[in-house]
């Protein structure tokens, strides 16, 4: 299934970093499981998946996060709310398990998998820890952009989020010491009727500005 250029540039014309949603026009069940599950499918380098996406349902949980969020509304007022977390490593057993992973998905033998297991971890071992997790870091914004972008294709409105106070995310999540440490977050919902920033123009370089063609 497609849509057309139009429909796309109409899309992403439409949507904008929500600063207002309204609390009473929540995600329908239907339209949640597939954003759900277009985090799951989102792409990552090598396929490995750095991470974990924390849906947080608690309300007093959601009034913790905001008052680390500089008490910003959108985490409370939104329909759900995303913590888009990276592993902060990773180790040969990762690389092991996804292996494993991969060929029982596709079918085939896991020692058919050897020599890209060895490019994998030839490409992980020689970074030291801090480069792991800033590599792994970058991998969830890839599933950001894709959740914010599937969201528009949905009708549904996001905000982004990295004014927040990660390391007090992880003290509220309890992630301290599980091998996974908070990225950035999403607040996700419908604008409210009186938000201002809807009808904002857009405010954009133009292409000759951002795009070189290398022909």
């Amino acid at each position: 299934m497609t849509i057309s250029p139009q429909q796309l540039l109409e899309t992403l014309s439409w949507r904008y970093a929500t600063k207002k949603f309204d609390p009473a026009k929540p995600i329908s069940p239907t339209e949640w499981a597939a954003l759900e599950t277009s985090l799951v499918l989102t792409p990552s380098s090598f396929g490995l998946q750095p991470w974990k996406f924390l849906v947080v349902e608690n309300p007093d949980l959601r009034a913790q996060l905001r008052a680390a969020s500089w008490n910003q509304p959108q985490v409370t007022d939104a329909s759900h709310f995303v913590v888009l977390t990276a592993r902060t490593t990773l180790s040969t057993e990762d690389i092991t398990e996804w292996i494993s992973c991969l060929a029982a998905t596709q079918g085939i033998p896991t020692e058919n998998l050897a020599p890209y297991q060895n490019i994998v971890e030839g490409f992980i071992q020689p970074l030291s820890a801090d480069a792991r997790h800033a590599w792994n870091n970058r991998q969830t914004y890839i599933a950001l952009g894709q959740l914010m972008t599937s969201a528009a294709l949905l009708g549904i409105d996001t905000c982004p989020m990295e004014g927040i106070d990660p390391a007090a995310y992880d003290r509220i999540l309890g992630l301290e010491n599980s091998g996974y440490a908070t990225t950035v977050a999403c607040a996700l919902g419908h604008r409210a009727a009186d938000d201002k920033y809807a009808t904002q123009p857009k405010a954009r370089y133009t292409a000759d500005r951002v795009i070189s063609h290398l022909r």
